[in-house]
């Protein structure tokens, strides 16, 4: 299976986060910020937006001096024992303050052994998860999650997919032509959020973003319900723009 790669604006944060995180771990005594924009060759204005990123993520903090060094996280997740632990909590974590921010129910999702999966989520009684009346697994054509994954796959990719799962019709606005579909995961842009208007079920609006990490294909994604279909576009540029620290944890 190929993979369309075409990085996002998250993927080009997060190889600069991982440049600053390796100079900080090399200078084990702590390195300044001048230090760091000298060595990375980042602008100051980037530099510091990154930096602010890391510290939030504990990544990295700052020790008395104003120097930084690598912080609690990155620790945790660089050990070999627990990482797989370590990384299941980080992401929850980020998943809660971006269900927070966004206001919605958030999604995290991979494409393992050709199928979609769901591998993580943060709801509340204010942002409620979707009711998944159907598998996810079948369903790839009408939810966003599904789509936004089938769009990082190559043609053939996407056509393996199709072939092996029937293009149910869920609610009178579900694409069931795999032309029509396949044409239009093609022209999907990887860096706008994919839509789901009602397509799954009748009463839900969903967005998702990719989380492409190596040959790793994911997504992060949100639900409304439809009386707040209002906020969705805004709702899923936030999470596109809060997508970093999700990829920067996967990477690590």
């Amino acid at each position: 299976m190929a993979l369309r790669h075409e990085p996002t604006a998250s993927y080009h944060s997060v190889q600069d986060a991982l440049r600053v995180l390796e100079t900080v771990a090399r200078h084990t005594t702590g390195v300044t910020e001048t230090g760091l924009a000298r060595e990375t060759g980042l602008g100051s204005e980037r530099l510091t937006a990154l930096l602010r990123m890391l510290r939030r993520e504990a990544y990295v903090e700052q020790i008395a001096d104003g120097a930084y060094v690598t912080g609690a996280a990155f620790a945790r997740l660089g050990a070999a024992e627990g990482h797989e632990e370590a990384l299941r909590e980080k992401l929850q974590r980020t998943l809660d303050r971006l269900r927070d921010s966004v206001g919605a129910a958030v999604y995290m999702s991979r494409y393992v052994d050709g199928e979609v999966k769901v591998t993580q989520y943060a709801d509340s009684p204010a942002a409620p998860k979707v009711n998944e009346w159907v598998d996810f697994r079948c369903s790839a054509h009408a939810t966003a999650v599904g789509k936004s994954l089938l769009t990082q796959l190559d043609h053939d990719g996407r056509r393996d997919h199709l072939a092996r799962h029937k293009m149910a019709r869920l609610t009178s606005r579900t694409i069931t032509s795999d032309t029509l579909l396949l044409s239009r995961l093609a022209s999907q842009p990887p860096t706008v959020p994919v839509l789901d208007l009602q397509e799954y079920a009748v009463g839900t609006v969903c967005a998702a973003v990719p989380i492409t990490a190596g040959s790793s294909v994911g997504c992060l994604a949100l639900s409304l319900p439809v009386e707040h279909a209002h906020r969705l576009r805004e709702a899923a540029d936030t999470l596109n723009r809060n997508a970093a620290p999700v990829l920067l944890s996967l990477a690590i």
